[in-house]
């Protein structure tokens, strides 16, 4: 069998054995199980709190850029904005290589509050759209909390005038922001197929964001490649030049650590 999702409205026919597989994965695998038990009250705060702050910094900051554009700067924060799409997505990949392949859910902290969803998703890759709003979102948010907080409090602190030298630049930082802010988002709407919104699909279709059949090269086991999930842009280039796997191949020579070992541990639980 694919390792990677069906299309939408696909029904393959399946043999007795195949059937058996298929009811070892998705929400019933024992591991995705194990997982998603993993998510804490304790972290649902977490979340909580960093969607309400994360969103009030995001306003707050958008409407003094509004406040201070003009006209002259449109060829530069049209620069950014690419640039910050770009780097968003380049960003957006290294995270995901480097909790798809490396570390473990025992980790102390970081084990079950950032590692334990990558590794529940490669089980169960609909879980995500099953997550609500802050889930899907909360670790995001916490990530982009200080870029924001250092844009609000230059808009505080300083004057129009000294801050109209840096406009282009903080808008950059701003479109990159809020790629980044919403890279889990668009990667649960990557995996759902019914439902969406028609904006999104269009982004999708237009490859603004992550689109759906080019997510799925990434789900075909052992999920060793197309780790950009903001645009996707960059996975095809990196891929050629054999970006991720020269990468651990480096760190394997220095650590001896083997790359996804924690990841196959859990897809291999079967009670």
């Amino acid at each position: 069998m694919a390792g990677a999702e069906d299309g939408p409205g696909q029904q393959p026919e399946l043999d007795e054995d195949e059937a058996a597989y298929c009811r070892r994965w998705g929400a019933q695998h024992a591991g995705a199980r194990e997982l998603a038990a993993l998510y804490s009250p304790g972290k649902r705060f977490q979340e909580w709190c960093c969607v309400v702050l994360c969103f009030s910094l995001i306003a707050h900051n958008l409407v003094h850029l509004l406040l201070l554009a003009r006209w002259e700067h449109t060829p530069l924060v049209m620069l950014g904005v690419v640039a910050g799409a770009l780097i968003a997505d380049f960003l957006s990949g290294l995270v995901h290589w480097g909790a798809d392949t490396w570390g473990s859910v025992e980790l102390p902290i970081v084990g079950k509050a950032f590692i334990r969803p990558f590794r529940e998703h490669h089980i169960d890759p609909t879980a995500i759209t099953r997550h609500d709003f802050i889930e899907t979102n909360g670790d995001n948010c916490l990530v982009t909390l200080l870029p924001l907080l250092n844009m609000a409090y230059k808009f505080c602190t300083q004057s129009p005038e000294a801050l109209e030298p840096q406009y282009p630049w903080e808008c950059f930082v701003f479109c990159l922001i809020i790629f980044g802010t919403f890279t889990n988002q668009i990667h649960k709407w990557s995996h759902t197929y019914f439902g969406l919104p028609r904006w999104v699909t269009l982004l999708q279709d237009w490859h603004i964001i992550l689109p759906r059949k080019h997510h799925r090269i990434h789900h075909v086991s052992p999920h060793e490649t197309y780790f950009c999930i903001t645009t996707g842009w960059l996975n095809y280039p990196l891929e050629k030049i054999g970006f991720w796997r020269r990468l651990e191949d480096l760190i394997q020579g220095l650590t001896g650590e083997k790359p996804r070992a924690d990841d196959m541990k859990w897809a291999q639980k079967i009670k």
